[in-house]
């Protein structure tokens, strides 16, 4: 397996982002950062962040207190102007609902080399505050890397937060970061092994939803979990 490395013209292109992307938010709305205390910095870990818009993964790319590398659907590189940012951050693009034998040894690589992930358990926005069930691909991250999962709750950010910005409303935007999450080795074969990566994934999304107000819960209504 060949080391992570993030390219230079990358590290110079997330200085620039990270602060323009951090100011805007600042300047747009008011943001509010909870639980920084639970994040393990120099270690490797997996940020797991519910997706409402498109604006979680910048907000939480920005005010993250380290550099984290990030996941992204593949066919959100194809739009203009959002395809350019992805790229310019180094995001690293995910054809959802397919096994990438690549992709996971690049996963690998990140987790080995010491830095932090970002991934979207759901596999895409949902465009509604109400949470979707999570897709495996979490819980297969967790069981090859055998990191701490930390919950990241993100509130606010709606798909109306542009328009409501520039009517001058200074909407509250938050991220609640919970305690890491740590998860035993899976030992189970064939189906019952696939059965504990989704279990793995939807325990996830109930520790999320334990940072989050009810109306954010959605399937996972009544199963949260506080950190």
């Amino acid at each position: 397996m060949k080391p992570y490395r993030v390219p230079l013209h990358i590290q110079f292109n997330r200085l620039y982002l990270r602060f323009g992307i951090r100011t805007l938010f600042n300047i747009l709305g008011r943001v509010k950062v909870v639980g920084r205390e639970n994040v393990p910095l120099g270690k490797p870990y997996v940020i797991a962040i519910n997706h409402i818009s498109i604006f979680d993964p910048p907000l939480t790319v920005s005010f993250w207190p380290e550099e984290p590398e990030v996941i992204g659907a593949a066919d959100v590189f194809e739009k203009k102007g959002q395809g350019a940012i992805l790229s310019l951050y180094g995001v690293i693009p995910v054809h959802r609902g397919d096994y990438d034998r690549a992709l996971l040894e690049k996963i690998l690589a990140i987790i080995k080399s010491g830095r932090p992930l970002v991934i979207a358990p759901e596999g895409g926005r949902s465009h509604e505050p109400a949470m979707r069930r999570a897709m495996p691909g979490v819980g297969y991250i967790i069981e090859h890397t055998q990191v701490p999962v930390i919950p990241v709750g993100l509130v606010g950010t709606l798909d109306d937060f542009w328009q409501r910005a520039k009517r001058g409303e200074k909407p509250l935007l938050e991220m609640r970061i919970g305690k890491p999450i740590i998860f035993p080795p899976i030992t189970q074969k064939g189906a019952e092994r696939r059965e504990v990566r989704q279990h793995n994934a939807d325990l996830v999304m109930r520790y999320i939803a334990g940072l989050l107000p009810e109306e954010y819960h959605g399937v996972y209504a009544g199963q949260a979990v506080s950190s």
